[in-house]
């Protein structure tokens, strides 16, 4: 037994910590924690131009997979930092929690990880070199593994021209063992953000590792023209031309938002906190929802486009065709939710709330027209709302004839415990029966489903409903759908799909995250949905048997068992008796599952309305873009 003493406490020196524990730090070492690094070096070149210094922001790629970021802004300050004793630049990418976002002088408001972000990029690095435009000289600095300092600070020119930073990495592979390759469809879903969230910034975006390409970004009317591309990508027509702006300022925090009507029934909408997306809303969010209702009331009856009489409009009147980015600058942020993209800052509400009243209010009185056309499609939603109403109990009864009707169809566990249990939606009814044989009654439910489920992208609410498939899945997680949506209702930790691996089974699993995403989208935030893997193939020989899940776990099985091994590839789910398919995709023991995220809720939205939207030419070129032929499709 070894003891337990005070050489056992060890101290971690530098930034030896990060590379200890970089999850603490960035999450994970996946490609989402390999993205992140380029966030932080990004987000410190938006700080600039929050601030007003900086107006243009360069992003490179290169071929040994290092990337650049270079903006004009006043670059990092190089002289003697009076309490450490070097320069100030190497403070900010030596130490933790050092840097110029904490006292509130140089940035009224930042992003990133407030003030670890530079040095934690500089930990996770093969090699990093810094350097700035500052007092008409250019200075390098540069630093090897881990952030050991390498070469430190000298000028290097002695006469240049303009202001600015340029920080050059490459992530370290003995960090992010998966890969160190950055996507260029991640990194420009994100710039292409940033461009419409500040308005007047311009960003280049280029890739040198296969020949060069290069793409600009900008936006000279900001908010607006994002709602207004967002409707164009997903090809909706806006009731109204002109776009309902606003942005003010009270207390330090400023607010922007842009809303838009279109003719569908769905609702957009993005919000941003200091330029970072808060996919699980917040108080700006509610603060936001709250005035438009208030307002749309008001101003409908005092305008006479609602009459006195009638019922006001709710908050979820307001969503059916709505668009909307909202964008707040708060010095403090705080958040809170899974994914740490809730902002909870209850000040921000109010403040929120009051500008937009006014703002609002205003804009209705200067163009009445538009005024109209938005209170006429949410009066046009309540009306919808209010007939249905009266149609409850019919429902209600409806719903529990449907619901027995389940009972026939559903395999339900038989655990009490709602937090243990899964739900395992299965391509049919033959692979359905050998997965309510195999499974574990106690805790898996198998719900088989026949055919493919309606595309619930393009599909109007009603015909959505009108689904047999799609109102088993309702009825079997128990928690609604769309705005009704309750996740405390859900009656499974886990949804599972398993369908075929093949191109039927492909485009099924498509239709049923699109169903998720739509209308039940909180199961995928919260990790709650997953992805079956089954075998493709079978490789036996006399007793032994080991399973391969693609082409690449084949040639190592076969190699394990010998010539004489014997191939069977599975054509499908059910032609695995309930043994095999407990073993291989059931038990929890070895059984292999995607878990379904959203990295980048806007991204998401954008492939979502090319893959399963009515635009054929996009995804036309989505697809040569992106498929991968094997010599068996040849």
């Amino acid at each position: 037994m070894t003891g337990y003493n005070a050489d056992a406490i060890q101290v971690l020196e530098g930034l030896e910590a990060v590379r200890k524990r970089p999850g603490m730090y960035i999450g994970a070492t996946n490609s989402k924690g390999l993205h992140h690094l380029a966030w932080e070096i990004i987000d410190n070149a938006i700080d600039e131009v929050v601030a007003g210094y900086c107006d243009r922001i360069a992003v490179t790629l290169y071929p040994d997979q290092s990337l650049s970021v270079e903006d004009n802004g006043r670059g990092i300050p190089v002289d003697m930092h009076s309490k450490m004793g070097i320069p100030a630049v190497r403070v900010a990418y030596e130490l933790l929690h050092a840097g110029g976002k904490f006292g509130g002088e140089s940035y009224k408001v930042s992003g990133g990880l407030h003030g670890v972000g530079a040095s934690v990029v500089n930990a996770l690095s093969a090699f990093l070199t810094l350097e700035v435009k500052r007092d008409g000289k250019l200075y390098r600095v540069e630093y090897e593994k881990g952030g050991q300092l390498k070469s430190d600070l000298k000028v290097v020119e002695k006469k240049v021209k303009g202001t600015g930073t340029r920080v050059f990495f490459r992530p370290d592979a003995l960090v992010f063992k998966e890969s160190i390759v950055f996507s260029w469809d991640v990194l420009k879903n994100r710039l292409q953000e940033l461009a419409y969230l500040n308005a007047g910034l311009t960003i280049t975006l280029t890739d040198l590792r296969h020949g060069e390409r290069l793409e600009t970004y900008y936006s000279e009317s900001g908010l607006p023209g994002f709602v207004e591309q967002i409707q164009r990508e997903a090809e909706l027509d806006p009731l109204h031309k002109r776009t309902i702006y606003f942005k003010g300022e009270k207390d330090q925090v400023q607010v922007e938002w842009a809303i838009q009507y279109n003719d569908s029934d769905t609702e957009t909408f993005y919000s941003f906190c200091n330029n970072i997306a808060t996919i699980e809303g917040g108080t700006h969010e509610s603060g936001l929802r709250t005035a438009l209702t208030r307002v749309f009331n008001t101003y409908g009856k005092k305008a006479n486009i609602l009459k006195a009489k009638d019922e006001n409009l709710t908050g979820d009147d307001l969503r059916d065709g709505l668009v909307t980015v909202l964008s707040v600058k708060v010095p403090e942020p705080q958040f809170e939710g899974q994914t740490k993209t809730k902002l909870s800052n209850t000040e921000v509400e109010g403040i929120v709330q009051s500008l937009t009243n006014e703002g609002l209010t205003a804009f209705f009185e200067q163009y009445p027209q538009v005024a109209k056309e938005a209170i006429g499609k949410a009066w046009r939603t309540a009306q919808i709302r209010i007939a249905s109403k009266k149609a409850k109990e019919l429902k209600r009864m409806k719903k529990d004839a449907e619901a027995k009707a389940l009972s026939g169809k559903l395999a339900a566990c038989s655990e009490k415990d709602k937090t243990k249990n899964e739900l395992f939606l299965v391509e049919g009814d033959s692979a359905g029966g050998s997965a309510k044989t195999g499974r574990d009654r106690r805790f898996q439910a198998i719900l088989p489903l026949r055919g493919k489920v309606i595309n619930t992208y393009r599909a109007k609410l009603d015909k959505v409903l009108e689904n047999q498939e799609i109102r088993s899945i309702i009825t079997a997680i128990g928690a609604g759908m769309g705005k009704e949506f309750d996740l405390d209702k859900c009656n499974y930790a886990r949804v599972c799909i398993m369908t075929d691996s093949d191109l039927d089974g492909a485009h099924i699993r498509t239709l049923l995250l699109t169903f998720f995403y739509r209308y039940m989208r909180p199961l995928i935030l919260n990790n709650r949905v997953f992805i079956a893997q089954s075998p493709l193939y079978k490789v036996q020989r006399g007793k032994a048997i080991q399973y391969a899940y693609d082409d690449q776990e084949l040639k190592p099985a076969l190699k394990a068992l010998g010539k004489n091994a014997v191939v069977q590839r599975y054509k499908g789910l059910g032609e695995m008796n309930p043994e095999q398919l407990w073993e291989t995709t059931l038990n929890p023991v070895n059984r292999k599952m995607i878990q379904v995220t959203i990295d980048d809720a806007v991204a998401a939205e954008r492939k979502l309305n090319i893959c399963m939207g009515s635009a054929v030419e996009p995804r036309r070129e989505f697809l040569m873009e992106n498929i991968v032929f094997t010599q068996e499709d040849v």
